[in-house]
């Protein structure tokens, strides 16, 4: 029994191509770009972008970004051609596998729940904390209280100690039985959501463009500096390594593009739709995020997103800077983030339930997740046991910490999506590729070193987090995984 064992890749495209008994094959490229904008475009844009200019990279954050873009590209043009030539659920999982062996394989299965299911479960408490300042600042309704909003680690001001926090409870159960119903019905939802957000996006940067304050933007790169935040962590602000750790901050905001590749299984002809939804969801939401950015850091200083802004920066920032009667618009923002954050949440769970499927069907997770519903055709039991994980997080653990976790597992995922096609190009020369990465080796490597220098810009704490997930992870595989794999229990 081997840990290097790879999946034969004819065994990978005989699974793709069996539609009768897998998935439901009903995704459009248009489906895909809406799933990829869905995923995209969500807490990172209105809560990180203000973060990393405030701790960062002040007005630079658009840099910032472009950095963040660079590295998402690079990995997307490696995700676009193993996507086209391997349509198949699992995404890097799926990759990993038939390129480096089950054990690198189970790695980034594990790590993609810190991805998908811990991603998801904090953007639900951010859903829960958005759905309040609605019911406060647009509908003028009280809000849901505080022990029924919180966690039981939390405690208000006031000393009221949390109990559960229900609102994000309720949206992973919400979002979870629409995708057990089936992903075209998902599909149509998201599609909804990302025409509602997209617009208001684009009415922030049209109206907030004529009130930009060119002093605002000098320096554009602030000069290097410690900033200290108000929990005593020191953050590089200004210069070139503050631009690299906003890059590591706001590339939480492209975190899901690949997402797509997990639905290759349920996509109308793969081969030729999985590269334009990859490259051409990660193309429409850096534009949107390099002027969305420039935008916001010319209505206010810098000061005022370390002080006035934090959660609410966007909507304060408006107000402050364009008036009273833009109160509409900081209002729209509120209503922005609640729809991104529910297809935020619809995108992870989809993503993380065939990263499920995928490892069900190979043994290294119980078989149950790979049983569909003999209706729906969906991973139902895949989707019930991340419905369980994820809820039970999102209604009782605080989520302060876990996006730059989830960032740090998402840029491992990356680096690895990288190397599988250098490795897949020497071992398979003549396999069929609809699609092809541009210059390899040098495209895949420079994937590597962007990936890994916002890796670093993110700093120690997180390294000493993944790690420590990975232990477990690794405990995991050997006292199930391994016994019982399909591939590793099959006769030679």
């Amino acid at each position: 029994m081997s840990i290097w064992k790879r999946k034969p890749l004819a065994q990978l495209l005989a699974e793709a191509a069996d539609s009768e008994k897998g998935l439901k094959r009903t995704l459009t490229a248009w489906s895909l770009i809406a799933l990829g904008i869905g995923a995209i475009i969500g807490a990172g844009l209105f809560v990180r972008t203000a973060t990393a200019a405030a701790q960062n990279a002040g007005p630079s954050v658009t840099l910032a970004f472009i950095v963040a873009a660079i590295g998402c590209a690079l990995a997307g043009l490696c995700y676009a051609e193993l996507s086209s030539s391997i349509p198949i659920s699992g995404s890097a999982y799926t990759y990993t596998y038939a390129t480096m062996g089950e054990f690198l394989a189970w790695i980034i299965g594990w790590d993609l729940i810190l991805e998908y299911a811990v991603g998801a479960a904090t953007v639900g408490i951010a859903w829960s904390e958005y759905l309040n300042n609605l019911l406060i600042n647009v509908l003028h309704m009280s809000p849901i209280p505080f022990e029924y909003s919180h966690s039981p680690f939390q405690t208000s001001a006031e000393g009221v100690h949390g109990i559960i926090n229900l609102p994000a409870l309720f949206i992973v159960v919400a979002i979870s039985l629409i995708l057990i119903k089936g992903i075209q019905e998902s599909a149509f939802i998201n599609g909804i959501i990302v025409i509602v957000k997209v617009t208001i996006v684009i009415l922030i940067i049209v109206f907030g463009w004529n009130f930009i304050n060119p002093a605002n933007h000098v320096p554009y790169i602030p000069a290097p500096s410690i900033f200290t935040d108000e929990h005593g962590v020191d953050h590089h602000y200004g210069g070139i390594l503050g631009i690299l750790g906003a890059a590591g901050t706001v590339f939480f905001a492209f975190i899901g593009f690949d997402a797509v590749s997990t639905a290759a299984q349920e996509t109308i002809n793969p081969k030729k739709n999985m590269p334009i939804g990859i490259l051409g969801s990660l193309a429409v939401c850096t534009v949107l995020y390099i002027l969305f950015g420039h935008v916001l850091t010319g209505l206010e200083p810098v000061e005022f997103f370390r002080t006035d802004g934090k959660e609410a920066s966007v909507a304060n920032a408006i107000i402050a800077a364009m008036g009273e009667s833009y109160n509409w618009l900081a209002q729209f923002v509120t209503i922005a983030i609640l729809a991104g954050f529910s297809s935020v949440i619809l995108v992870m769970l989809l993503g993380q339930s065939r990263v499920f499927y995928a490892m069900g069907k190979d043994g290294l997770l119980p078989k149950a997740f790979s049983d569909l519903h003999p209706k729906y055709k969906t991973p139902y039991k895949a989707n019930l046991a991340i419905l369980i994980i994820v809820g039970a997080f999102a209604a009782f653990v605080p989520g302060d910490i876990v996006g730059d976790m989830t960032s740090i597992g998402t840029l491992f995922a990356f680096s690895l999506v990288c190397i599988s096609v250098i490795i897949l190009r020497k071992k398979e020369p003549n396999m069929v590729r609809e699609f092809k990465t541009p210059f390899v080796p040098f495209v895949p490597i420079l994937g590597v070193i962007v990936c890994v220098a916002m890796m670093y810009g993110l700093g120690w704490t997180n390294w000493l987090r993944l790690f420590a997930w990975m232990a477990i992870g690794v405990v995991f595989y050997f006292a199930y995984g391994k016994k019982n794999s399909v591939l590793n229990n099959t006769k030679e």
